[in-house]
């Protein structure tokens, strides 16, 4: 008995692409790298031992609000982030509110810093400094 074999052709058929999933951790953006090593240089701060400490704190007017500053070195339980010279420390509760984020720096006539650009806020204030 011969068997006798079908060639079936296969189709592929397209599919949507899968949604991007949040990014884990901190991201910062060239523009606010630039700052961040510019201040550092003017506080005299290291980047071999310190680095920027973002952190969330309650207050402001939508009810937390962000903390950024230098310290001289992580916290034992901190999240430390490199990005080529500059370490970013997160402490773990302010990392609940925080994963996920993007540091970026504006500058315009009206105003210069940094922004948070936070997809964990569900409402911010015209400042840009508060969220809940």
């Amino acid at each position: 008995m011969d068997q006798v074999v079908k060639d079936e052709a296969v189709t592929a058929q397209p599919t949507a692409p899968a949604p991007k999933a949040p990014a884990k951790g901190i991201q910062v953006t060239p523009k606010a790298l630039a700052r961040i090593r510019s201040a550092m240089a003017k506080e005299n701060v290291s980047p071999e031992q310190g680095g920027l400490r973002l952190g969330v704190q309650g207050g402001g007017c939508s009810g937390l609000s962000y903390n950024i500053r230098f310290d001289t070195r992580p916290r034992e339980r901190d999240r430390v982030f490199q990005f080529e010279d500059v370490r970013v420390f997160v402490d773990p509760k302010s990392f609940i509110y925080l994963h996920g984020m993007i540091l970026d720096y504006n500058e315009s006539l009206m105003q210069q810093g940094f922004a948070f650009v936070n997809p964990n806020s569900t409402k911010s204030c015209g400042c840009g400094s508060s969220f809940s």
